[in-house]
């Protein structure tokens, strides 16, 4: 699919997989008196299977993109039954008197726009309809509003993105629909099942769900999880013995929190998240680092063969500052050509980084840095601070690694111990299976922010315990510097223990 100007305005991806198409539908129980609604038409792939079902289906259609719309109504041309508007779903009055009526569709059926650009007046109206929903996604709004134009006992079927499941933006949404819904079936399956699409999501899933206006039936009702996909023609046998299939309670769900879907079989991991007393958050600052507004001219590099670093300027050695730590002044930069400090950033690396990357720190650029527009000199009191960097973007698994009085960017969380001498049990716990089982159930993305962090439950070790990690964490660390590695045998004895301490 050619990715116009069009397409992401309205992020008008459309579903051309048979499977998917197939599966919505049959979720949904069609019956011939049933009143039908997609939201977004987008080339009808949806309706053209519903009318190919029924050629009386009755079935309204909503399209707000001119070419969409003339598409729709050429091919719907003969269809009696099938009435085409072209109108904005979100805004449009007839579906705003059709919520505040108690719904009137018996099936909606649709693949919303994701991430679709909003102008800042339509946000304005859109924060006024919908108060309590994160207005700059456009998918959740459209679910939220096709549960109100849906009869009690109606059913829905969408195609979205998974990370209403998780991310904190998406509470009020999933509130919504654990209280307001029976969710039916849950499918989550790779966005790469979508095809010619690049998303920009991991993850897609397929939510069917039915309206009820009884919050404790809504809370008694259990529903499946489905994952595990290798294939889409998957999705026409879910009882495939190769799937992944998990039941949960609505309340349970409603219970974790910010009513996160927590899709894990492994119930101490809930348990973990939902009862332990202490959080990261509660013992530990974590916050997000530094950045120059312009990298390319302000950071340099150690070597040219360092990963993602051709495009940056070597680093004149003569001009690194080794005794910067002790300069009390240093949040007003350096005078003199002594003023490259070693900066932390991303990348998957365990325990201790080695020194590739270097920022100007003269007094000029950190002048630039706290006057300019794109610049974040921001949490500044963390700067130059003993704590722990983790990457904001990680691959299969979460790392740590010391931030040892240098500065870090905003590419790493740096987490910085209220107590100083859990500094390095912390950094044993971040780089620990136990701490990425935490983090991939609270939050399934790659992406690791602060606020994510935060959430992770903390258990104290008792004294003997804290002392035995701390040591072999110091040790891993001298090895490092010694010899550039470290002994895996001591990081699988901490492991063990952490492990231990957690029950998984």
């Amino acid at each position: 699919m050619v990715m116009t100007q069009e397409t992401r305005k309205y992020q008008a991806f459309y579903t051309r997989s048979i499977p998917i198409v197939d599966y919505m539908i049959e979720k949904l129980s069609l019956k011939r008196e049933d009143r039908i609604f997609e939201p977004c038409g987008g080339d009808g792939v949806f309706a053209e299977a519903i009318l190919n079902w029924n050629k009386n289906a009755n079935i309204d259609i909503c399209e707000l993109n001119d070419n969409a719309f003339n598409i729709l109504q050429n091919k719907f041309y003969n269809y009696t039954t099938a009435n085409i508007r072209q109108c904005d779903t979100l805004l449009d009055k007839d579906l705003i008197f059709y919520s505040n009526f108690g719904g009137i569709y018996d099936k909606i059926i649709a693949n919303p726009p994701y991430g679709a650009w909003q102008d800042y007046d339509k946000r304005n109206k859109l924060k006024k309809l919908f108060p309590n929903i994160y207005t700059k996604e456009t998918y959740t709004l459209f679910l939220y509003r096709c549960i109100d134009v849906l009869k009690v006992g109606g059913i829905l079927s969408f195609i979205i993105p998974d990370t209403f499941l998780n991310l904190h933006m998406h509470k009020a949404i999933r509130k919504h629909i654990l209280t307001r819904t029976k969710i039916l079936e849950l499918t989550l399956f790779p966005s790469s099942f979508f095809p010619g699409v690049n998303f920009g999501y991991a993850n897609l899933s397929i939510i069917t769900l039915q309206k009820c206006n009884n919050k404790k039936e809504c809370l008694e009702n259990s529903f499946k999880v489905i994952n595990g996909f290798t294939h889409v023609e998957q999705l026409a046998n879910v009882a495939d013995n190769k799937l992944n299939v998990l039941t949960f309670m609505q309340n349970e769900i409603l219970k974790n929190p910010d009513c996160a879907f927590f899709v894990t079989d492994n119930s101490e991991i809930t348990e973990a998240i939902n009862n332990t007393r202490l959080q990261i958050g509660d013992i530990a600052r974590c916050v997000t680092g530094f950045y120059s507004g312009d990298d390319k001219k302000f950071m340099q590099v150690i070597s040219s063969g360092l990963k993602n670093g051709k495009n940056y300027n070597l680093v004149d050695v003569k001009t690194i500052n080794r005794e910067y730590k002790d300069y009390s002044g240093i949040l007003e930069g350096f005078k003199g050509d002594k003023c490259f400090l070693p900066v932390i950033k991303g990348g998957n690396t365990k325990y201790l980084k080695p020194e590739s990357w270097f920022m100007n720190w003269s007094k000029e650029a950190v002048k630039h840095y706290k006057t300019d527009k794109k610049a974040r000199f921001q949490n500044s009191q963390f700067y130059f601070k003993f704590g722990i960097g983790v990457p904001m973007i990680s691959s299969s698994s979460i790392t740590a690694s010391l931030i040892d009085n240098k500065l870090f960017d905003q590419s790493i969380v740096g987490i910085f111990p209220k107590d100083e001498t859990l500094t390095y049990y912390l950094l044993a716990f971040f780089n620990s299976p136990t701490c990425n089982q935490l983090i991939r159930t609270i939050n399934p993305s790659a992406n690791n922010s602060a606020n994510y962090i935060k959430k992770i439950p903390f258990i104290m070790p008792d004294k003997t315990k804290l002392e035995h990690i701390t040591s072999n964490v110091a040790k891993i660390i001298a090895l490092i510097n010694e010899n550039g590695s470290f002994d895996e045998n001591i990081e699988v004895q901490v492991n063990n223990m952490i492990k231990s301490l957690y029950g998984f």
